[in-house]
């Protein structure tokens, strides 16, 4: 393989500005830099106006790895009346209407290699939301591979849209689906909410879910110990390899401008003095912020539990008006009694990865739960937007790996009750809950996954050979 490595070979990958695509993308791009010299990474990046990504993270990353250069696209503006119809939708016509700009970009690229260099790029990684640019990869003559920053289980929920119409759109008088690669019947409370838009979400995914049978391989940020089942199911004639590469979880964590240093501090200083697994931990991802009437519903759940917390809120308003929003009186006894902190923003891979938590009450994105496994830290479910509510419900009911609170949450009005959260934490912070022996299970087979000769280990291999052209 090193002989067909000896002149240099490029990557390039195409990603969504997002926390959950970019900073999977980076992860895997830095993973393949750190096994393969020969290879070069260019990540190209549309620029969107609601840009959520740290470019301090996205400068750290390339001032350590050389061989990764990022290219951001100039801003574009979401076209209004789509964005109307649904982000997702706005998200699939910005991507046509950016393929003559992303040619240019791929072409400059190849005009700096030498004549004597052939082929020098040898395959378009396209994120999820990119996958119609498997045309612009066939008109240039480089091979395009999927890269699902989620899991197979998803991967499985839109290839079953192959079977559907474009008119088919979902509704709740559905009540459960058969999705070959999930092992349980799939009500159609956890189906993403877009399916249920015509005009909007469902359209995008329909065309996407379409497209994905056009490229040469489907790389998945999952391992197959946790997700065999999906990973044989899929591998049939009509799709292409699937290349299971996870879990990809960002050790150092991704830095946040909004955490400065005296409260990263006082946040560790607090846990380091907490029991071992004692605190529950609520982060509901870089979009998971609540209104007035959930967020003291949580308070009030918390503060009966007795358990000890550390709550990020994000940017939530009840941040900024903690004294109108929360209980009366609820500061005042979290500090006097040491229940508790509440912070815009912690930290999740240090929090999660030290010894004093024992919960972590999540949004079930994928990255989180990757992560949670990591450090054996079980879930309570409360997913909120795109595909957390499938990735719940598969955590709880197929896997066992969760504990529910609630795998059907929409944000419409729905309020989760403070007895709800109160009943859910004290069963998420059980110590002999059956679930935490099997969360502690996973985090094992999850480290081996990743070693030489572990699984993801293996698959990846397989990916570059396929790549080069070896088999």
């Amino acid at each position: 393989m090193m002989s067909e490595m000896k002149q240099k070979k490029e990557l390039i990958f195409i990603s969504l500005p997002s926390i959950g695509h970019l900073g999977s993308a980076l992860g895997f791009a830095q993973l393949l830099i750190n096994r393969y010299n020969h290879i070069s990474i260019t990540i190209l990046c549309i620029n969107l106006p609601q840009n959520l990504f740290s470019h301090s993270y996205i400068n750290s990353v390339l001032a350590s790895q050389p061989q990764i250069q990022f290219i951001e696209l100039p801003q574009v503006e979401q076209p209004q009346q789509e964005l109307l119809k649904s982000p997702l939708y706005s998200l699939w016509t910005i991507m046509e209407s950016l393929k003559p700009q992303f040619k240019a970009t791929i072409q400059n690229i190849l005009s700096t290699y030498p004549n004597s260099n052939p082929n020098p790029v040898i395959a378009l990684v396209l994120d999820f939301f990119c996958v119609s640019l498997v045309d612009l990869g066939k008109e240039l003559g480089i091979p395009s591979y999927l890269y699902m920053p989620s899991n197979a289980g998803f991967l499985a929920f839109m290839l079953s849209l192959n079977k559907r119409q474009i008119d088919d759109v979902f509704n709740d008088s559905d009540h459960e689906f058969l999705i070959q690669g999930i092992q349980k019947l799939v009500p159609s409370s956890v189906i993403p909410g877009a399916c249920f838009r015509k005009d909007g979400g469902y359209y995008a995914y329909y065309k996407l879910a379409h497209r994905f049978r056009d490229t040469k391989g489907i790389i998945v940020n999952t391992f197959s110990e946790l997700e065999q089942h999906a990973i044989d199911a899929l591998s049939d004639f009509q799709t292409p390899p699937i290349y299971a590469i996870g879990p990809l979880v960002d050790l150092k964590g991704q830095p946040n401008p909004n955490l400065d240093q005296t409260q990263h501090d006082s946040i560790l200083k607090w846990l380091n003095q907490q029991p071992l697994s004692s605190v529950v931990f609520l982060c509901f991802g870089s979009r998971g912020s609540f209104g007035p009437s959930q967020t003291r519903e949580i308070a009030l759940g918390l503060q009966v539990s007795g358990v000890k917390f550390l709550w990020a809120m994000h940017s939530s308003p009840a941040i900024d008006n903690a004294d109108k929003t929360l209980p009366e009186g609820f500061l005042e006894w979290m500090e006097m009694e040491g229940k508790g902190i509440i912070c815009e923003w912690a930290p999740q891979v240090e929090i999660l990865s030290h010894k004093a938590i024992g919960g972590f009450v999540s949004h079930c994105g994928w990255n989180s739960i990757l992560e949670s496994l990591w450090f054996g830290v079980p879930i309570l479910t409360w997913p909120i937007y795109a595909e957390q509510q499938l990735n719940a419900f598969r955590m709880v009911k197929e896997f066992g790996l969760g504990v529910e609170l609630r795998v059907d949450y929409r944000r419409d009005g729905d309020i989760v009750m403070a007895e709800e959260i109160e009943k859910g934490v004290k069963q998420l912070m059980e110590k002999d809950n059956i679930v935490h022996k099997k969360v502690q299970g996973m985090k094992e087979l999850a480290k081996k996954a990743v070693l030489s000769g572990g699984s993801s280990f293996i698959s990846v291999g397989k990916l570059m050979d396929n790549m080069i052209g070896i088999n």
